[in-house]
């Protein structure tokens, strides 16, 4: 690193409500110290290529969580796995529901990383594993996208009711993000009713840039090509129920280089999109935030390959008194590496995860108080 970007590059940015005395704004500065530390990334690994290879590398020996496993059975007919993490928790513990990134689950290293952080913290936590996932089968020939909250509607239905009176909160990871987020904005008052508050890592607000920026050439083209070897991965587990069904040929999708191929050939046509432009536009969240009205805590990084720093909707989230966005220099995509020997000790990313539910937890009711006086 250059030594005069130092301090450039190891302060954290945030990008909060405008007005000094926003409620939101005081409880992170209050209940969240994390965020007023500085954020060293790894000086061995702080590209955010290498970050983002590397952490998922090096997080690969948590060891695989044993989780309790729930069968939900879908209005559709549909089924999805629900992953419970609740060994050593009260029984009236607060629970965060995460949902995974593009194609991961339950044991996706980032998960793990999260379920484990919150488990120490006495917080339950159950991970949404998408239709087909999770080492699941497909009942309908209906998968999953970016855009739609369907299932998640369901899902957070379904704890609520099975755990009435207990506070419960949401984070989604890269694309869960974008579910989470076009469930908030789109469910508004559903979303006030049953979800304390939420929070978003590595998020790729705008789908169109992200997609631009991750068919760059060389490295972030080599992201993409790894990306899409997931969903190839994916239709080789379901293929055997023969509920791959749709509007679309196998020797189609297996042509498929990049991700927006496959959302072109696959997903836009799977859920009767006019065409991928049109599908990433409902997939996109960040001209949604004010929309939405439930506490919302976003981690990005600045040097996201999968987000460049200019499509991170920070004017937009400076007029929401719902929104924050933490904006480190680096970290690349679900990276947030610090230290000389990362992953020995707890993550940033973790850190921060566990710091601002344990505050919305134990001291939230007064925050949720006030700002629902403004809706």
């Amino acid at each position: 690193m250059d030594a005069s970007l130092e301090e450039e590059v190891l302060l954290l940015a945030v990008a909060l409500d405008e007005d000094e005395d926003g409620k939101f704004k005081n409880f992170l500065a209050l209940h969240v110290p994390i965020l007023q530390e500085k954020y060293w990334p790894t000086l061995w690994c702080f590209e955010s290529r290498l970050q983002t290879a590397l952490a998922s590398l090096l997080r690969s020996i948590y060891p695989n969580v044993k989780y309790s496993r729930e069968i939900l059975e879908l209005n559709d007919g549909g089924q999805v796995a629900l992953d419970w993490l609740e060994d050593g928790c009260p029984a009236n513990a607060p629970i965060v529901i995460i949902l995974p990134g593009l194609t991961g689950d339950s044991q996706s290293q980032y998960v793990r990383c999260l379920s484990l952080s919150a488990n120490r913290m006495k917080l339950r936590t159950v991970v949404f594993n998408y239709r087909g996932l999770g080492g699941m089968s497909l009942k309908t020939p209906r998968t999953y996208n970016a855009a739609n909250f369907e299932d998640l509607s369901e899902v957070v239905r379904h704890v609520k009711s099975l755990h009435p009176g207990i506070p419960v909160a949401a984070t989604g990871i890269s694309m869960g993000g974008l579910v989470l987020g076009n469930y908030l904005a789109s469910q508004k008052m559903a979303a006030q009713k049953t979800l304390v508050a939420a929070m978003v890592i590595s998020t790729p607000w705008n789908a169109f840039k992200a997609m631009d920026s991750l068919e760059k050439p060389v490295l972030n083209l080599l992201l993409n090509r790894y990306l899409t070897s997931g969903f190839f991965s994916f239709i080789n587990r379901v293929k055997s129920s023969n509920m791959l069904q749709g509007p679309w040929t196998m020797e189609d999708l297996l042509k498929c280089k990049t991700v927006r191929e496959f959302d072109s050939s696959y997903t836009a046509k799977q859920f009767g999109y006019k065409d991928v432009n049109d599908y990433y536009a409902d997939a996109s969240i960040h001209e949604k935030l004010h929309k939405i009205e439930v506490p919302i805590l976003c981690l990005s990084a600045r040097d996201d390959p999968f987000q460049p720093y200019e499509a991170i909707p920070v004017e937009e989230a400076c007029k929401s008194k719902y929104v924050a966005i933490v904006i480190t220099q680096y970290g690349g995509h679900i990276g947030f590496l610090e230290g000389i020997l990362p992953v020995l000790h707890e993550e940033y990313m973790c850190r921060l995860f566990t710091q601002y539910f344990e505050g919305i937890f134990t001291s939230g009711s007064e925050l949720l108080a006030e700002i629902s006086k403004d809706r």
